[in-house]
């Protein structure tokens, strides 16, 4: 009887600890951990850059990865005006321009790092290859 109530304990302790493991969520990111900001591209005409012109403009409606490795984590898209805020686990990350295959331009790889508890502002400035 003495070993079945000790064998019974040990059965009950391995499946709570079973059970358990299994219930307990992998972290997920909150919205106050990750990267934020904006992405521009310039130049955006051929030739020299005309007095009282900008010659960048805001990256508007683009796709990005983040990457760990070769491990695609996230993608994120900027909007209208070349904003994002993605949220992420804390890390370094490498993110890229998704689909990305022409030899002209520069659109990444950017590297970050993101801390803990915090989001990481960026401004990056991609070039579209035009001269």
């Amino acid at each position: 009887m003495k070993k079945f109530f000790v064998l019974s304990l040990i059965i009950v302790a391995m499946l709570t600890s079973v059970i358990r493991a299994q219930t307990q969520a992998t972290t997920t990111p909150n919205n106050q951990t990750g990267i934020e900001g904006s992405v521009t591209m310039s130049p955006v005409e051929g030739g020299p850059t005309r007095q009282g012109s900008s010659d960048s403009r805001p990256l508007a409606n683009m796709s990005f990865e983040v990457k760990q490795g070769d491990r695609v984590i996230t993608s994120f898209q900027t909007d209208g005006q070349g904003h994002f805020r993605q949220a992420l686990e804390p890390g370094h990350y490498t993110v890229v321009r998704k689909d990305w295959k022409s030899a002209v331009g520069f659109y990444g790889p950017f590297e970050i790092v993101v801390g803990r508890g915090k989001m990481t502002a960026v401004d990056w400035k991609c070039d579209t290859g035009l001269r």
